[in-house]
Parts: structure tokens; sequence; C-alpha cells
């Protein structure tokens, strides 16, 4: 491996720093595990941005800045008497070791997917065949994502579509199920009617929904991406109508659909 003792000697620098940090630091010394969650979500998606971003020297800070926190919770742990960053670290290898047989033992997998599948098999067998298939995915993760968790989880049990186009007529069907009860809405003649038909679709958008992201997923689309995407778009079109109509002394608010939608396909046109 290169430069090991460099990697070695990094390491035990960042655990310098954080001991002193929470031991002479004031701030650093007051925070808990549920004191820093709501930054550890923070830093994460800033994570996540530089990687979509493909900003490179900004992903090493935002590397540093999630494994600033693995330390600090690791340390946390460590002064309660519960385990410390070794702890952690063996755990992750024991881990890695056990869900990789075809790497450090005699069992062989054809490819990604056979690799995949196996280790949703070999997860469920750590806690003796008990562990629920979808038990893993947190409540609290983004929606699309934890839609996305929950059909790949359940693909690795078999449970999925014997050919990705079928899927289509599931969207199709969860479409018109949500037309349905759109129009049933618009028909809706009183407060209790209105709110019952608003519940149902509702729940009909969230069907198709995830019928779509199923699809995506079955079609090796990232829905996540794919809406990150959409949103950085609208972001550039709407900006430039925006700053359009602020150069030319007119206010969003004064102006027409149509007028607003010329100057939207102006940004289209641009390539934006």
């Amino acid at each position: 491996m290169k430069n090991k003792d460099k990697k070695l000697k990094s390491f035990e620098k960042a655990l310098e720093v954080m001991d002193r940090l929470r031991e002479e630091c004031p701030w650093n010394r007051a925070q808990t595990n549920e004191s820093l969650r709501p930054m550890t979500l923070e830093e994460v998606y800033e994570l996540s941005d530089a990687v979509l971003k493909k900003e490179e020297d900004n992903l090493k800070k935002e590397l540093g800045d999630v494994f600033l926190h693995i330390m600090f919770y690791s340390r946390i742990a460590e002064e309660e008497g519960r385990f410390d960053i070794a702890d952690v670290m063996d755990k992750l290898c024991e881990k890695m070791i056990y869900r990789h047989p075809h790497v450090f033992s005699d069992t062989k997998a054809a490819d990604a997917e056979e690799v995949s599948t196996n280790w949703e098999m070999l997860k469920a067998k750590e806690k003796g065949g008990n562990r629920r298939i979808l038990s893993g995915i947190p409540d609290s993760m983004p929606t699309v994502l934890k839609a996305y968790s929950m059909q790949d989880k359940a693909r690795g049990v078999g449970f999925d579509w014997e050919k990705k186009q079928d899927v289509w007529d599931k969207v199709k069907e969860e479409l018109g199920e949500y037309e349905a009860e759109l129009e049933a809405l618009d028909k809706a003649s009183s407060e209790d009617e209105a709110a019952a038909a608003r519940s149902r679709a509702e729940e009909e958008l969230g069907d198709f929904m995830f019928a779509t992201i199923n699809a995506a997923r079955l079609y090796g689309l990232d829905p996540d991406t794919a809406l990150n995407r959409a949103c950085d778009k609208f972001r550039r079109r709407f900006t430039y109508l925006e700053e359009k109509t602020i150069r030319q002394g007119r206010d969003l608010h004064d102006m027409t659909l149509e007028q607003m939608d010329e100057i939207w396909d102006e940004a289209k046109a641009r390539g934006l």
C-alpha cells in the first residue's frame, strides 16, 4: 500500500487534534451525540453536493468534516467507557470481510449484481436470520432515497419485476388512479368531501412517485440525481427570468404568465 506510514501519521494527528479540541475547547467539550446529529446531517449533504458538482478541493474538505464527526462520536463514547475509534474500525473491518467472501475466502461472485445479492443475504444472517429486510432503512432518510433503498433491498431477495418493461404498466396504473382522485377533488361539493378526496389523492400521488422511482431503478437511473438535475435546471432558468426582468425594470408580480413564458423559452434556447 502506497504511503501507508503517511496515512497512519495523518490519522494519528487527526486523533490528537480531536483529543485537544474535546479537552480544551468549551464548545467542543459541550457537544453530545444529540447536538452533533443535525450538524452531521448537514455535513453529509455538503459532501453529497461536492460529489454532484465534482468539486475536487471541496470534496476533500467535506470528507474531512464527515470524518471529524466520526471521531467526535467515537471520542464521546470513549469518555463514557462504551467504545472508541479502534472498536469502530475493527467492527467495520469485521463486517467488510464477512460480507465479501468472494474477496477474503473461496466464494465466487460473477458480477456486481451477485455481490449485492450476496451482501443482503449475509446481512440478514448476521442476526440469525431474524433481521427484517427493510429494518436497516432509517425513517428519517430523504423519501426519494428511502423508496429507492426499499426497492433495491427487496430486489436482493428476488422481490422484483421479472421484466423491467412491465413496470410501465404499474406506472400508468398509478398515474390513472392519481388523476381519478384529482378529478374527484375538483368535483367535491363540501369541505368533508374535499378533505377525503385530497387524502386519497395524496396517497395515490405517493404510489405514482414510488412506481416512477421503481422504474428508474430498473433502468439503472438514479432518481435522486435526476431530480437534483431538474431542480438545478429550474433554478438556472428561473434565475435568468428574474434577472432579465430586473434589467428591464419590470416586476415579475406585474407580468402575465405568457410574458414570463417568453423569457423562460429564451433561457431554454440558450441551453440553461
